[in-house]
């Protein structure tokens, strides 16, 4: 993906990002996620039934990468299963860390796919994952 257009992609998610808004009804479980060296601090919101992500949404104040990234994940990960789920999460670490990915399964979250070259962008990219898979282990359990 060519430089310009992963710009693009993160603009677009951090200037409209999707689900940026409070849970609308219940049955969502929460978790915070906040990055101790800048200011993104969100919010998780997801709704899990019958091990399917329902929605996902989140608040909170972060970079142009965290809340692109979260924008993105949200995109990707509603209506997919939990096993699904931790799929894509396990690709998107890969990309993240220079190893082997599915890019077709990551789809627009591949604007990250040079994210490693600015170390500490790499965490803003990650962290709304970080609090997704807590989300998803505690529905296994």
């Amino acid at each position: 993906m060519e430089e310009e257009v992963r710009r693009e992609i993160i603009m677009e998610h951090y200037m409209s990002p999707m689900g940026k808004h409070r849970p609308l009804d219940t049955g969502y479980e929460m978790v915070n996620t906040n990055n101790a060296s800048c200011i993104d601090n969100l919010d998780i919101y997801v709704k899990i039934s019958n091990h399917r992500i329902k929605d996902i949404c989140f608040e909170g104040e972060a970079c142009a990468i965290s809340t692109s990234s979260t924008s993105i994940m949200i995109q990707n990960l509603i209506g997919k299963t939990v096993k699904e789920a931790k799929e894509y999460i396990e690709n998107f670490e890969n990309m993240l860390n220079e190893k082997p990915y599915q890019s077709d399964l990551l789809k627009e979250a591949c604007a990250y796919s040079e994210i490693y070259k600015q170390g500490n962008r790499k965490h803003c990219a990650y962290l709304p994952y970080e609090g997704i898979k807590k989300i998803l282990e505690q529905s296994e359990e």
